[in-house]
């Protein structure tokens, strides 16, 4: 799909207080080794082999929030920029919001959020639907940090031209602590490893019906 805005952002849009009460509660819960793709669905202990495979891809903490507080703080923005950047994407509800850690040396490699199928939950309010828009707040200033980069490879390009120095952006706008982005959630994206410091973001998906 191409559009004519891959990412929509709010610069210093949380208060600085929201972003501390933010990393106060979730630091106050049980974190749990962040997951991709198939990996712990069937809720079992990984091995040691998945573990490190998993950790190719990925390596940070997260904790799980669903507090109505935070989403209440969160919707508008996501309502601004589904409609500010042109996409108007029908959405229905949002998934649990991710708390996300990243210390020294942890990152997320190149990655997008959707799926090429919608949810099998049968008797829950995702049945059937996908991941529509993504949205990364920034709670964390980037001055507190280094490495971490939020990137994005919008991929309008044929793929034997691809060259990294051209086709890939790096979200500075979002470095302020408050900032806000959202993006499609087919638009593929990484998080740099961190080099200094620790990156704290809380990440949301909001899902809606397969695009028609």
């Amino acid at each position: 799909m191409n559009l004519s805005n891959y990412f929509w952002y709010f610069k210093s849009a949380l208060t600085s207080r929201f972003c501390d009460e933010v990393i106060k509660y979730a630091l106050e819960k049980k974190e749990t080794m962040a997951m991709t793709g198939s990996y712990g669905k069937d809720k079992k202990p990984l091995s040691k082999d998945e573990v490190r495979n998993l950790k190719y891809k990925r390596d940070s903490d997260v904790v799980w929030l669903d507090d109505t507080w935070i989403y209440k703080e969160m919707h508008p923005f996501v309502h601004q920029a589904n409609k500010n950047a042109g996409w108007n994407f029908d959405w229905a509800l949002s998934e649990p919001c991710q708390f996300t850690k990243y210390k020294l040396n942890q990152y997320y490699d190149w990655h997008c959020d959707s799926w090429q199928k919608s949810y099998d939950q049968p008797k829950t309010p995702s049945h059937g639907k996908i991941r529509k828009l993504s949205m990364t707040c920034q709670l964390t200033d980037g001055s507190e940090y280094s490495g971490g980069e939020l990137e994005f490879d919008f991929r309008q390009y044929e793929p034997p031209q691809r060259d990294e120095a051209q086709h890939v952006k790096k979200a500075t706008e979002i470095l302020p602590k408050g900032s806000i982005i959202v993006f499609p959630s087919f638009v593929w994206h990484r998080v740099k490893p961190v080099t200094k410091g620790v990156r704290y973001s809380l990440v949301l998906w909001h899902l809606g019906y397969p695009f028609k």
